[in-house]
């Protein structure tokens, strides 16, 4: 476990967390919704390891990456330039978009031809995307309404992951709330999920 202020993230202990994602690991994160855990989002053999401890077939589901900014998403997504718009206006916020896969992304992302997007409002996410210079695969730690201080306390959370990440960053207390899913692939934009983040059209 690791522990990063929001306010003011550490850069050597940024460096920390970048090694593991460069190695490979899987890392569990705040952002401005739920905990999620995370990995390098071109690293395929990591991927592939989150969408089994998630029980995820990336075959069959969406899966979602964290940019740090609107001009690292052309990379990996397209958009026409209402969409843009749309999304300059809500991000960095609680919000997933689903986009058309660019080219920049690996094949296990093309078979569903969409992806997520995150552009949460969370300094130490960001600056790990900054810092590793690629995305990352995000996905929510499961929450849990019987026992939700096992998704919002990083103490608890780092007890339950403990075999399964490399590390648990403490950023302080996480959310209960989920991101507002949004579809954006049919020129319309359609609310999936209805989550923390109020869309504004």
């Amino acid at each position: 476990m690791l522990k990063i202020y929001p306010e003011n993230p550490n850069p050597k202990e940024i460096d920390k967390v970048i090694k593991i994602l460069q190695d490979g690991g899987l890392v569990i994160y705040p952002t401005d919704t739920l905990y999620a855990i995370g990995c390098d989002a071109l690293d395929v053999r990591s991927v592939e390891k989150i969408c089994r401890i998630k029980g995820v077939n990336p075959q069959k589901s969406n899966l979602s990456i964290l940019c740090s900014g609107l001009s690292e998403v052309s990379e990996y997504a397209k958009m026409d330039n209402t969409t843009f718009k749309v999304l300059k206006r809500h991000l960095p916020g609680p919000f997933t978009f689903i986009l058309p896969t660019g080219s920049g992304l690996p094949k296990i992302y093309k078979s569903r031809k969409e992806i997520g997007i995150r552009i949460p409002d969370h300094s130490i996410p960001c600056e790990l995307v900054r810092a590793l210079g690629n995305p990352l695969l995000t996905m929510s730690v499961n929450y849990d309404a019987d026992q939700p201080e096992y998704t919002t306390d990083p103490e608890l959370i780092a007890e339950k992951y403990a075999y399964q990440v490399d590390l648990v960053i403490d950023g302080g207390y996480g959310g209960i709330e989920s991101s507002t899913i949004v579809d954006c692939t049919s020129g319309e934009f359609e609310i999936i999920r209805q989550g923390k983040g109020i869309l504004s059209l």
